[in-house]
């Protein structure tokens, strides 16, 4: 089994040597036992354990878990959007450095995708280059939005015709989501309600804003099932047939490009599995847990054992439908 959503966090970072007085450069800060606080502008922005950075601690728990690889993602808040771009690059840097490295400790059991500078797509490309055909990367992860700027918006076409050239899977993750102003509860429920609608918004730009049509062979995995993409479809579907300004402005089928698209099945529960194997393929679904957050699936696998497919159809889900996005021979 394939788990495509497990973030990782550096043990340390390296101090900041930029000329931007005031950034927001991360630290690590100690905490108690095996955790350790990233600090940000001199707040906790996160309390993570040392399964972060652990690659025999990672191991331990795969095994555990039942699962035999997984794709190592920078915890999103690490890409970092908001700094200069200069500076951007450098975290990019140590970060996919960092996740290069904890896949040569266990290239049997880590896939790896880098960080890039998105806010400057030129730098983004670069660095895409470099962690793809110097580092061994796999891919890469990116956010749905970078500094308010939907993927979808074609001021980022050239990064996805890099990825395509460079044969890097892109997986998509919210990160500082839309609504967060309607949100009534605790700070938590970014991650609970607001990312959804993240999500969904995101790939539903990466159709209305025609990246498909312009970008074939984009292989792009959306975390959180899509979020509320397949709610939004069906109505973006009927619109594209009823409304002919809409239709005129997205040259391909909604549903159609949709299908292209990967997910991964972190929505915690069998019937909206079955719904997103229903609305995009049984091709287009990927196991994914958020290891090792608080709001991980503690057991992806017996999630997908509980779905009651045919083994045919689970073997697509466990593994093989990672590897096609991946682009790797199954093995």
């Amino acid at each position: 089994m394939i788990d495509v959503h497990t973030h990782i966090v550096p043990e340390s970072f390296p101090e900041y040597i930029g000329r931007h007085f005031g950034a927001p450069w991360p630290s690590m800060a100690s905490a108690e036992g095996c955790h350790r606080h990233v600090m940000v502008s001199g707040s906790v922005y996160r309390t993570v354990s040392h399964q972060c950075w652990d690659c025999a601690q990672r191991r331990a728990d795969m095994n555990r878990m039942g699962i035999s690889r997984q794709v190592l993602s920078p915890m999103p808040e690490l890409l970092s959007y908001w700094l200069e771009p200069e500076d951007g690059a450098v975290m990019c840097r140590f970060l996919n450095e960092t996740i290069a490295a904890m896949v040569a400790d266990s290239p049997q059991h880590f896939f790896g995708l880098a960080a890039v500078p998105l806010q400057d797509v030129d730098m983004a490309i670069t660095e895409l280059d470099h962690a793809v055909r110097h580092l061994g990367l796999h891919g890469v992860e990116i956010a749905g939005n970078v500094n308010g700027n939907v993927i979808g918006d074609p001021r980022f076409l050239p990064f996805f015709q890099a990825a395509v050239e460079l044969d890097a899977a892109v997986f998509v993750h919210p990160l500082r989501p839309v609504a967060m102003d309607r949100l009534v509860g605790p700070a938590s429920l970014e991650q609970v309600l607001a990312f959804p609608s993240e999500t969904g918004l995101a790939a539903a730009s990466m159709i209305t804003g025609g990246t498909f049509a312009r970008v074939p062979g984009l292989r792009i995995a959306f975390s959180h099932g899509g979020g509320t993409l397949s709610t939004l479809l069906p109505r973006l579907q009927h619109a594209w047939h009823a409304l002919p300004q809409i239709r005129q402005a997205i040259p391909l089928n909604p549903l159609q490009s949709a299908r292209q698209m990967y997910f991964d099945d972190l929505v915690y529960d069998a019937a909206t599995i079955h719904r997103l194997i229903d609305v995009f393929g049984i091709t287009q679904v990927l196991a994914g847990s958020d290891y090792p957050f608080s709001i991980m699936d503690p057991d992806p696998a017996a999630r997908l054992v509980g779905l009651g497919l045919d083994t045919a159809a689970l073997d697509l889900l466990r593994s093989a439908n990672a590897m096609s996005w991946l682009g790797r021979s199954p093995s």
